[in-house]
């Protein structure tokens, strides 16, 4: 049997394999809503044949948005229409539906990537980004507001409310946004926190405002739904976060409950100096697996069912996540199924599609015709 197509129980959610489409941004939002491009996406990449989609960095506030495009979970506005988006997929998908919930901090104002993705100035249709501390994303750029104590519980709350929105629109899982130099992963490292206060200085007071958003996330969302972090291993800078502190930070994630871990890494600095290659991050997914015996999903140029196959068999992750694979290829679970003799949901609508080679892959399908 195809390790990657055996299910997996994360507290009352059983995935029905190891294949998860990876929180993509899409930059297609209007002021935090979900707009005609989100529905056509998410109903498309429901049926990959994953057993989980997770949508994109949902924002817990406007102001915490990666750029102007970006999705939020802040208003009433974004909630109705995710509901709506929601509804539709149910009809045609038994895919479990996950969310990230993101803060951008320091990284916020941007435009969006094919804009250039550089930092919008005040008065030219961006605003003002928060921070642990006033210290620039980049050498050059206006300075974040370092937040206060008023701005944390503001924060706090913010992810809350969104937990909250998303378990009424029934949300299978949440996944909390600790990477790539968003804000709770700029708590995280000595390289964007500069802090004196309880928040800034060792280990243990940089990882507290994380710590403190996934208690309060983990007590506002169902308690048989599964709550993970998706973390940035490494910055790749020199005296920066490492794999070393992201173990310690695992470890305290775990005593509170944590579900996964998603292993990433860089995104801080960029002074970062990333090694790209196949499936460069695992290394980290299975060394927090194994020092902390926790679930691990690996992440990053993972693009042949084979290599994925392999990571899960072998033992290095408990799942993998793809996201530029599956925008080439949104039937890539049907492929890889295909390829490794696994079975996946398919809607009646499209059963023909099966191989003649491949009788068994949409499990049992029956024809009739007059």
């Amino acid at each position: 049997m195809s390790a990657l197509f055996s299910p997996i129980k994360l507290r009352g959610l059983t995935l029905k394999n190891r294949l998860i489409v990876s929180p993509m941004c899409q930059y297609s939002a209007d002021d935090g809503v979900a707009t005609d491009w989100h529905f056509s996406h998410i109903n498309n990449l429901a049926l990959s044949g994953a057993s989980m989609f997770c949508i994109e960095a949902t924002h817990v506030e406007a102001i915490g948005r990666i750029t102007p495009g970006c999705l939020g979970l802040y208003s009433d506005a974004c909630e109705a229409a995710l509901k709506q988006i929601l509804a539709s997929v149910r009809k045609h998908s038994t895919i479990a539906i996950g969310m990230q919930l993101a803060h951008a901090g320091r990284k916020a104002s941007s435009a969006r990537p094919w804009d250039g993705g550089q930092l919008i100035p005040q008065g030219q249709g961006g605003w003002q980004p928060v921070a642990p501390s006033a210290v620039p994303h980049k050498e050059g750029e206006a300075a974040p507001l370092a937040l206060d104590s008023a701005g944390l519980k503001r924060i706090r709350e913010a992810f809350v409310d969104s937990a909250k929105r998303a378990a009424r629109l029934g949300i299978d899982a949440i996944e909390l946004h600790g990477a790539h130099g968003y804000l709770l992963h700029q708590f995280l490292s000595p390289i964007s926190n500069r802090r004196t206060d309880d928040y800034g200085g060792s280990l243990q007071n940089r990882m507290r405002f994380p710590l403190e958003v996934f208690d309060a996330v983990r007590a506002a969302f169902p308690s048989d739904r599964p709550v993970g972090m998706r973390v940035s291993s490494t910055d790749w800078v020199e005296g920066g976060w490492d794999l070393a502190q992201t173990i310690e930070f695992a470890r305290a994630l775990k005593a509170r409950g944590v579900d996964w871990i998603d292993a990433s890494s860089g995104g801080v600095s960029p002074l970062q100096k990333i090694p790209l290659g196949p499936g460069y991050q695992v290394q980290f997914a299975e060394s927090i697996r194994r020092e902390t015996g926790l679930p691990t999903i690996a992440v990053g140029l993972i693009t042949e069912a084979g290599q994925a196959e392999e990571i899960v068999e072998s033992g290095k992750a408990d799942m993998v996540a793809l996201a530029r694979a599956m925008l080439y290829d949104p039937r890539f679970g049907w492929h890889a199924a295909a390829e490794l003799g696994g079975e996946v949901e398919a809607p009646p609508q499209y059963w023909r599609s099966q191989p003649s080679t491949q009788k068994a892959l949409f499990g049992k399908t029956t024809f009739g015709a007059r």
